[in-house]
């Protein structure tokens, strides 16, 4: 299997988009973190997030400005189970990302994707490419269009 951060370059291709990624040398962990690294706003950073299914074990994804925090009962009803944090190995073995880097694309398999439109007004967002160090800017419609990301109201 390729490595995490081609696979996002590869899903990004493959959505016809051309992403630029970049090693920061510092983490990208964090929206403060990412943002300073990028030099955008804390709002311009795409958080991904990730939960399972208390009944179906199921990994479901979040995507939300890095301004915003995630309504666990709205985001429950829109799966239709209660949700709770993935373990990160769980995370990692699905999904093929550590905590810190993971993409809204390029994952190891299929997840089901939720995202604030929040992200929608921005002219360009900033999103996790595979690794605590990397980063990509993306134009957000195209980005969640790419994940297969269902805009709702989560947060």
């Amino acid at each position: 299997m390729a490595g995490s951060v081609e696979r996002v370059t590869e899903a990004a291709r493959a959505a016809g988009m051309e992403i630029d990624v970049r090693r920061m040398g510092a983490s990208t962990r964090t929206s403060d973190e990412a943002a300073a690294q990028c030099g955008c706003s804390v709002a311009q950073i795409m958080k991904s997030l990730i939960f399972e299914g208390e009944t179906t074990g199921e990994l479901y994804l979040f995507l939300l400005q890095g301004t915003s925090r995630l309504d666990l009962a709205k985001a429950a009803g829109l799966t239709g189970e209660k949700l709770k944090r993935a373990d990160p190995r769980l995370i990692r073995d699905r999904t093929g990302f550590a905590i810190g880097g993971v993409s809204p694309i390029g994952h190891a398999a299929p997840i089901a994707a939720f995202a604030e439109e929040a992200l929608l007004k921005h002219d360009a967002v900033w999103a996790a490419a595979g690794a605590h160090d990397a980063v990509f800017r993306a134009e957000p419609g195209r980005l969640l269009a790419a994940a297969g990301a269902t805009v709702a109201d989560i947060a």
